[in-house]
């Protein structure tokens, strides 16, 4: 099974595809950020990041896409941008026929590194162990996508 995730961020959007090969078997096929510059109006920003994982999604083949369900945020205001950028990768997804799922953050972080309320530096560590990365995810942005799809 191929699977994408995606870490929904206004300015950094991570992504990454994690291939199961068998039980026990993860890798990695690909990982990265999409850095969005904030001096862009939203609506270019939202673009981009449909764009860009539009591409991903056409080179990778994944089966399904996960994301981060909304759990809280600073403000109104990064929570409106936020579920923009949520809507925007579903519909991306959605466009290419997949399916979508959304897992809260404390499943992901359990399914990761065994403890939901772990840090973010514990859920790279963990990323680096189980897909044998040679070096650590950054930013977190993409440890936190690679957290998603495994999960």
């Amino acid at each position: 099974m191929r699977v994408m995730g995606v870490d929904c961020g206004s300015q950094y959007t991570g992504f990454a595809i994690v291939e199961q090969e068998s039980a026990q078997e993860l890798h990695c096929v690909a990982m990265g950020v999409i850095r969005l510059s904030t001096r862009d109006p939203l609506e270019i920003r939202l673009l981009r990041i449909f764009q860009e994982l539009s591409a991903l999604i056409d080179a990778h083949h994944p089966e399904v896409v996960a994301i981060e369900d909304v759990f809280h945020a600073a403000n109104a205001k990064s929570a409106l941008k936020l579920g923009h950028v949520r809507g925007v990768a579903m519909l991306a997804a959605s466009q290419a026929g997949l399916p979508v799922v959304a897992y809260a953050p404390l499943s992901v972080k359990s399914a990761v590194v065994g403890y939901g309320r772990a840090e973010k530096s514990q859920v790279q560590m963990m990323v680096t162990r189980l897909l044998k990365l040679e070096a650590v995810p950054e930013p977190p942005d993409v440890a936190d996508a690679l957290a998603i799809a495994i999960c």
